[in-house]
């Protein structure tokens, strides 16, 4: 595999030279495979028990059979689509592998849910046909809040939408042992379950069960995926390999503040991105430190780009529309890798690899990659939130600080008079106070092709005005994803939180086959808002959100053409 990856650090070569020896001289890559938890931190939790993707090429491969088998029943039943349930790890791979390979003639469909978004449910819901549709509840934990509502909403659904069979029939779960999801596939008749070995963190996950059943049932060839992240495993073993030099050349840049990862993909492989954004981020976001990663940003000309990025470009052999960028960058003196894939199943190498990278990247920097000590900040907040709803019936939004004669409501550090002033002033008094500043887009909003869009142009806008590496993230998606390194790391992020007022209110059940309900996903939506920004408040984060009511499409083409 050391042929498939290439790196131009000429400017850099003397600090990772330093670090290189280190690696070596500590035996890291050794120890590593060795799950000798010292490398991190002195106290084995949340480590020890969180090393069990390093074995999952070998381990997985004796399930294949058993995924194989379970593949053909689902066929032979007569199941045409799948939506898959599940947030952050559970979800992204399955994502990466329905994309990247495209559906094979006589396997299934599959749609990822990961949004708690009315409009996105109900417009998934009113397309389906429940008969040939199987449900895929995925959750480590077995208890993600927005999993289980939605668990919960499409298995009511299908009761009343089922003439035949019993809903059951529709669902399988893929879980932990021993968790609450095990006992509600049990109670409610689930069609199977896969228990994943517990010793594989979620982001981690996409060699195991998470991301491989689903692989399967779009017709990938599960086995010539572990075949190649097996390569890639037994080339990581050598005490010097590319693999492990590149995480420590991604952690030295970020301890000399070159710490946003910027990716360029070849086409086919820029749904990899997603993946991989989760995978650093929450791996290395946190203590005060981070390497943000960049991913899906528009192209734009060198000089537009700040000195605090790392190029990593991904892409086929036989691809060259990516040289001319190279070559730029590597012209103005910006460090390049270069990862070159020979079909689609080399992704199999690429996991593995971005795995052992992290992991080693997170020795370089001086933190435990596998823990996420502020994820739950946000939960909590939302959580306090929805108990406010309860007892007050209505969410505790406070008043807003501008309202434009567009009906936008601002919340936050407002100064000017007018929306164009108000989003200069932000940005720019932030950047001010902040070297090293980057922008991140948080959209409670439809995650639409539409409105993906449009946050995008809005994003292109922001890097060539201000020169700020930039990032684009659906809520409540990005919370379990970037949200930990935008609340753990050195405070650098610049926040542009939108959401809105859905025209829909679909009810959450409180249980399966109840139709009693307390909370509806428009509240339930808002109130994970409304939860992370007060948790990145309480983390010290400059944080402007935006209300666009019940039109963001509009009100997001006038913003943008306030930023041209």
């Amino acid at each position: 595999m050391h042929n498939q990856i290439n790196f131009y650090l000429d400017d850099f070569s003397k600090e990772i030279n330093s670090a290189q020896d280190e690696l070596v001289r500590e035996n890291i890559v050794n120890r590593i495979w060795n799950k000798d938890f010292t490398i991190w931190k002195p106290d084995p939790a949340e480590i020890s028990n969180r090393l069990g993707w390093l074995d999952t090429p070998d381990e997985m491969l004796t399930k294949v059979q058993e995924i194989n088998s379970f593949v053909e029943d689902i066929k032979q039943s007569g199941f045409k689509k799948i939506v898959l349930l599940g947030m952050g790890g559970s979800s992204l791979a399955p994502e990466v592998f329905r994309f990247s390979f495209g559906i094979k003639p006589g396997y299934l469909d599959l749609s990822v849910l990961d949004t708690t978004d009315p409009v996105t449910i109900s417009d998934i819901s009113d397309n389906l046909d429940y008969s040939t549709t199987l449900f895929i509840v995925s959750t480590k934990s077995g208890g993600t809040v927005e999993t289980l509502s939605l668990m919960k909403f499409f298995f009511n659904q299908t009761i009343r939408n089922l003439k035949n069979g019993t809903a059951g029939d529709h669902f399988i779960a893929i879980t932990d042992p021993g968790s609450k999801l095990v006992t509600i596939a049990e109670q409610f008749n689930f069609r199977k379950t896969f228990i994943n070995n517990p010793n594989i963190g979620g982001r981690f996950s996409a060699l195991s069960f998470f991301g491989l059943v689903p692989a399967a049932l779009v017709g990938v060839n599960i086995e010539e995926i572990l075949s190649k992240a097996k390569i890639a495993a037994d080339y990581s073993g050598s005490p010097l390999n590319k693999i492990a030099l590149s995480g420590v050349v991604l952690g030295e840049l970020a301890n000399n503040y070159i710490d946003k990862i910027t990716f360029l993909t070849s086409p086919p492989l820029k749904y990899f991105q997603a993946w991989v954004e989760q995978l650093i981020a929450e791996s290395t976001g946190k203590n005060g430190k981070g390497i943000l990663p960049v991913v899906n940003e528009p192209v734009l000309d060198v000089n537009y780009y700040s000195h605090d990025r790392v190029f990593v470009a991904l892409k086929y052999l036989n691809d060259t529309s990516l040289d001319k960028v190279i070559n730029n960058l590597r012209g103005k003196g910006f460090p390049v890798l270069v990862f070159e894939l020979e079909n689609e199943y080399d992704l199999g190498k690429q996991f593995f690899a971005w795995e052992f990278a992290t992991a080693v990247a997170g020795w370089r920097l001086g933190i435990q990659p596998f823990d996420q000590p502020n994820v739950e900040s946000a939960k909590v907040a939302a959580r306090t939130t929805i108990q406010k709803y309860s007892e007050e019936g209505k969410l505790p939004e406070p008043e807003p600080d501008f309202v434009s004669g567009q009906k936008i409501k601002l919340f936050g550090n407002v100064k000017g008079n007018n929306l164009s002033g108000i989003f200069d002033n932000f940005f720019e008094q932030n950047i001010k106070n902040s070297p090293g500043s980057y922008a991140a887009i948080q959209a409670f909003i439809t995650p639409s092709q539409e409105n993906y869009e449009l946050l995008q142009k809005i994003r292109f806008e922001i890097t060539r005005k201000y020169k700020l590496a930039s990032t684009v993230g659906f809520g409540p998606r990005f919370l379990h994803s970037t949200g930990q390194l935008h609340k753990g790391d050195a405070g650098n992020g610049i926040f542009l939180q939108f959401y809105y007022e859905p025209s829909v209110n679909l009810s959450i059940p409180e249980e399966m086959k109840s139709m009693e309900s307390t909370i509806t996903f428009d509240v339930l939506i808002k109130a994970q808002a409304l939860g992370d920004r007060q948790a990145l408040l309480d983390a010290g984060r400059k944080v402007l959100s935006i209300n666009l009511s019940e039109y963001p499409g509009e009100k997001l083409e006038y913003i943008l053409s306030l930023f041209k």
